[in-house]
C-alpha cells in the first residue's frame, strides 16, 4: 500500500473518472486534514496560530471535523467494497480511524498554556490548504485558460512542498519579520503622520495601504531580477512551468523574509488600523494566489489599473519582451509609470519558467539553489 501511496504521489496527470481515482483522493485529502487537526487540538499550543485562537468557533470546528470523517470514511469504504482503487481508499480509512482513535472531534482542549510559545501554524496550513483548494479549483475549472492542465499537473509536487513549508513555519516567519521591522524601523515612527493615517475614511486607507505595499514590493521585485545575488533566490519562484493556483507557493524562504520584512516596515512605521490591516491581508492573499492562477480573465480596460492573471502570467513568461517585466502585484499602472509593463500583440504567453531552465526541480534542491548555483546559465 505505501509503495502505491509514494508511486501515485510522485505521479502526475488527469484522473481518471470510475477509477475510484477521484473519490479516493477526496477521501485521502479529508483524511489527512483531520488526522492534523485532532494533533491541533492536542497540542495547541505548539501546533496552532495565537492569533486564529481568538477567532475559532470550536463548535463549528468540531461539527466540521466530524462530518469530514464521515465523508472520508463513506467514501474509502465504498470504493474498498467495489474494488476500486483499494490502497488509496485503505490509507484514507486508516487516516480516518486513527483519528477516531485519538479522540477525533470529542478532543479536549486545555486553554491554559503560556503565551509566547513558539509554534507551526498547523491551523493555519489546514485552513489555508482547504480554502485555496476549494475556491482557486472551482474558478480555474470554471474559468480554464489552458483546459487541458490537469489538477496534478507536472511539478505540482515541488510548489505543494513548498506550500506546506510556508505556510506550516508561518510562527517563525512572523516572529523575525516582527523582529526585523520594529528593529531597523522602529525609529521613524512619527505620530502625526501616524494620527493623520488612522484618522483617514476606512476605503482610503485601504487604497493607501496597498499603494504603499506595491510601491515597496515593485522595487524589491525589481532588484530581484536585476542584481545578480537576489536574483538567485528568486529565480525558485520563476522556475515554475505551469501557471495554477499553487504555482505561487514557489519562494525560497529567504525571499519570503526578506519581502515580508521590506512591505511591513511602512505598514507598521504609517500606523495603518488593524482593521485596515486585516483587509489588506486578504487582498494580498487572494491576488498572491488569483494571479497564477490557470485562468482566463482580463477585466477589460482595468487590467491597465489592476494586476489581473493576464498581467502576471507574462511576468513569468520566457518571451523576450516578457523578461523582467510587469513587476507590480496589485496596481499594475506602476509598471505603466514606471515603463516596465509588456507590449506584446499576443494576448497570453505560450510557455513560463526560467529562461534555460537552469534550476533544478524539488524542494530541498531549490533550498540549495542560491548557495550552490554557480552562475552563467
Amino acid at each position: 500500500m505505501l509503495e502505491k501511496i509514494n508511486e501515485f504521489t510522485e505521479s502526475h496527470g488527469a484522473l481518471k473518472p470510475g477509477s475510484g481515482l477521484i473519490t479516493g483522493v477526496i477521501a485521502l485529502s479529508l483524511g489527512i486534514l483531520c488526522f492534523l487537526g485532532v494533533l491541533a487540538f492536542h497540542f495547541p499550543e505548539y501546533l496552532t496560530t495565537p492569533q486564529l485562537r481568538k477567532s475559532y468557533d470550536v463548535a463549528m470546528i468540531r461539527q466540521l471535523m466530524f462530518w469530514s470523517m464521515v465523508v472520508a470514511g463513506g467514501l474509502s469504504l465504498i470504493n474498498v467494497v467495489f474494488n476500486r482503487s483499494r490502497w488509496l481508499s485503505g490509507f484514507a480509512f486508516l487516516l480516518v480511524a486513527l483519528s477516531a482513535l485519538l479522540g477525533g472531534h470529542k478532543v479536549e482542549v486545555d486553554p491554559n498554556f503560556p503565551d509566547g510559545t513558539l509554534y507551526i501554524g498547523m491551523d493555519w496550513f489546514i485552513l489555508d490548504l482547504l480554502g485555496s483548494s476549494l475556491i482557486f479549483i472551482f474558478i480555474e475549472k470554471l474559468f480554464a485558460l489552458r483546459r487541458d492542465q490537469p489538477v496534478f499537473r507536472p511539478e505540482w509536487q515541488t510548489d505543494f512542498h513548498h506550500f506546506i513549508v510556508n505556510h506550516m513555519i508561518v510562527g517563525f516567519v512572523l516572529l523575525a519579520t516582527n523582529l526585523m521591522v520594529h528593529r531597523f524601523f522602529g525609529w521613524a515612527g512619527n505620530d502625526g503622520l501616524r494620527g493623520w493615517v488612522q484618522g483617514l475614511p476606512f476605503w482610503a486607507g485601504v487604497l493607501l495601504i496597498v499603494l504603499v505595499a506595491d510601491l515597496v514590493q515593485y522595487w524589491t521585485h525589481r532588484a530581484y531580477h536585476e542584481v545578480p545575488l537576489l536574483w538567485r533566490l528568486h529565480a525558485v519562484h520563476h522556475s515554475v512551468k505551469s501557471m495554477d493556483w499553487m504555482a505561487g507557493s514557489r519562494q525560497h524562504i529567504l525571499e519570503l523574509l526578506i519581502t515580508r520584512t521590506l512591505v511591513l516596515a511602512p505598514i507598521y512605521v504609517l500606523g495603518f488600523s488593524k482593521e485596515v490591516i486585516d483587509a489588506y491581508i486578504v487582498i494580498v492573499g487572494f491576488q498572491a494566489v488569483f494571479n497564477h492562477c490557470n485562468v482566463s480573465v482580463r477585466l477589460g480596460p482595468l487590467r491597465y489599473l489592476i494586476v489581473t492573471p493576464n498581467f502576471h502570467h507574462w511576468h513569468h513568461s520566457q518571451d523576450d519582451a516578457a523578461l523582467d517585466r510587469n513587476y507590480a502585484a496589485h496596481y499594475a499602472f506602476l509598471d505603466y509609470l514606471f515603463g516596465t509593463a509588456v507590449k506584446s500583440d499576443r494576448v497570453w504567453p505560450e510557455q513560463y519558467g526560467v529562461l534555460g531552465d537552469y534550476v533544478p526541480n524539488g524542494f530541498v534542491k531549490q533550498f540549495k539553489f542560491p548557495f550552490t548555483w554557480k552562475g552563467g546559465a
